[in-house]
C-alpha cells in the first residue's frame, strides 16, 4: 500500500532577499528556516534543499543496505552512512557521494561493498535522483 508524505514551504520575497519556512507536515517534527544565502554560502542555522535531500538519502540508503545485509545473514550491528550533496549556484545538484561504516559481523570487505552498492543502485532515494552522480565509499569499519 502507497504511503505519501509531505512538506510545505512558505516562501516571502524574491530568491536573493527573501526567505522561507519548510514545514515537515507529515511527522510535525518542526518547522525550519530556508534562504538562497544558506542555500549557496554558509548555513548559519538554516538548512536548504539540499540537506534535506542528504537526510532523505542517508535514510533510505541506510534502510536498504541494512535490509541488504540482513539478506545475506549478516546482519550489522552498525551503519554510520554520511551524505554530502553538491550544489553549484547555477547549474544545481552536481554530485552526491554517500560514505558508509559499518560494524558487520561474519561479512569481508568484498561482500560488504557489494551490498552497499546494490542498496546504493536500488534505494528509493538513489532511485529518484538518478538524473545525478552518486558516488559511494564503503568500507567496514
Amino acid at each position: 500500500m502507497p504511503t505519501t508524505r509531505t512538506a510545505t514551504t512558505v516562501w516571502e520575497g524574491t530568491l536573493f532577499e527573501g526567505a522561507g519556512k519548510v514545514t515537515l507536515d507529515s511527522s510535525g517534527l518542526g518547522t525550519y528556516d530556508v534562504s538562497w544565502p544558506s542555500r549557496a554560502e554558509q548555513a548559519n542555522g538554516k538548512t536548504s534543499p539540499e540537506e534535506l535531500i542528504a537526510a532523505a538519502h542517508s535514510a533510505c540508503f541506510s534502510m536498504a543496505f541494512s535490509n541488504g545485509l540482513a539478506s545475506n545473514d549478516t546482519p550489522a550491528t552498525r551503519l554510520t552512512v554520511n551524505a554530502d550533496v553538491e550544489f553549484t549556484p547555477g547549474t544545481g545538484i552536481t554530485g552526491i557521494k554517500l560514505t558508509v561504516r559499518g560494524d558487520v559481523p561474519g561479512v569481508d570487505n568484498d561482500k560488504f561493498v557489494a551490498l552497499a552498492e546494490d542498496a546504493k543502485a536500488n534505494c528509493p532515494v538513489s532511485q529518484a535522483l538518478s538524473g545525478t552522480t552518486i558516488t559511494l565509499d564503503a568500507a567496514l569499519g
